[in-house]
C-alpha cells in the first residue's frame, strides 16, 4: 500500500491570512506533498489570538494548486447547517476539479468553541446531530431529491446540483468506538491521539471488523520532528505533518513545506 503524505495546518496567528495559506499550499504542491488540510476553529484559547476562516482558506488552496487533495480537517458538523455545508462542499469540489475532501467530526468545547456562542455544548447531543447531519448531507450531495424530518434537521423536497463526488473522512480519538464505527460507513478515519505505531495496528484491526469500503483511508498526524517511517507499515494510508497550533513561525513553516515529504 502506498502511503500518502500531507500537511495538517492550523491557520492561526502568523498563518491567519487565507492568501498566505494559499501561498503555502502552492509551495506544498510544488514540493511534492499529496495533501493540505486546514483546521476549522472559531477560537483556540489564550495562546491563539488570530484565526482565518477555513472555507476562505480552502477556496484559496483550490485556486493555487493543481494536484493536492485538501479540505477542512475537521469541521464540527453540529455547528453547521448541513444544507449550507453541502453547497460549500460541492462548490469546492467543482472549483478544484474533484480534489476536495470533507473532514467532519464531533468537535470539542474545551475553550468554549460551542458554549461561547450558544451552540450545543453536550457531546452526546452533538453526536446525534452529527449522525443525522451526515444523513442529510450525504443525501443532498447525491443529487437526489431529499425529504427528511428529524429531531435536528428538516428538508422538504430539495435536490441539489451540481452533485460531484465528495469523500467524507470522520475524525475521532483513539480508543473511542463510536467515531470508528461512524467513519467505517464513509470514506476515511482521521484518528487522533495515538501514542505509538502499535496503536495504529489496533485501529486497523477494529476497522476491519466493520468492513469499510475499498479505498477507505486511515489517516494520522505527526509532529514535524516525528519520523514517519515507523508508522508507514501499520496500515496508515495518509500520514500528515502537523503545523501548529502554537507559536507559529512563518520562516520555519516555509522550511517544512518546501522541504517536501
Amino acid at each position: 500500500m502506498t502511503t500518502r503524505r500531507g500537511l495538517f495546518v492550523a491557520p492561526f496567528d502568523a498563518l491567519a491570512d487565507p492568501g498566505l495559506v494559499g501561498d503555502l499550499a502552492a509551495s506544498a504542491d510544488a514540493a511534492g506533498w499529496d495533501g493540505f488540510f486546514v483546521w476549522d476553529h472559531l477560537q483556540y484559547g489564550d495562546r491563539v489570538s488570530a484565526i482565518a476562516d477555513v472555507w476562505t482558506c480552502c477556496a484559496a488552496v483550490a485556486m493555487r494548486t493543481e494536484k493536492l487533495l485538501f479540505g477542512p480537517m475537521v469541521t464540527p458538523l453540529a455547528r453547521r447547517r448541513p444544507q449550507v455545508l453541502a453547497r460549500q462542499a460541492a462548490s469546492l469540489a467543482v472549483l478544484s476539479g474533484g480534489r476536495f475532501v470533507l473532514g467532519l467530526g464531533l468537535g470539542d468545547d474545551w475553550v468554549g468553541e460551542f458554549s461561547s456562542f450558544r451552540d450545543e455544548p453536550d457531546p452526546k447531543v452533538r453526536g446525534r446531530m452529527l449522525d443525522e447531519g451526515l444523513e442529510v448531507l450525504t443525501a443532498l450531495l447525491s443529487g437526489e431529491q431529499v425529504d427528511h424530518d428529524g429531531n435536528h434537521y428538516t428538508v422538504h423536497s430539495a435536490g441539489f446540483h451540481p452533485a460531484p463526488s465528495v469523500p467524507i473522512w470522520l475524525a475521532g480519538r483513539f480508543g473511542n468506538q463510536a467515531p470508528l464505527r461512524r467513519a467505517a460507513r464513509h470514506d476515511g478515519f482521521f484518528v487522533i491521539g495515538l501514542d505509538s505505531p502499535g496503536d495504529l495496528g489496533e485501529v486497523s484491526a477494529a476497522l476491519s471488523e466493520h468492513e469499510p469500503a475499498p479505498g477507505f483511508e486511515l489517516v494520522i498526524d505527526l509532529q514535524p520532528e516525528q519520523a514517519p517511517v515507523p508508522w508507514l507499515d501499520r496500515g496508515a494510508s495518509w500520514v500528515l505533518t502537523r503545523i501548529g497550533p502554537f507559536d507559529l513561525d512563518l520562516t520555519e513553516v516555509r522550511r517544512i513545506v518546501e522541504a517536501g515529504p
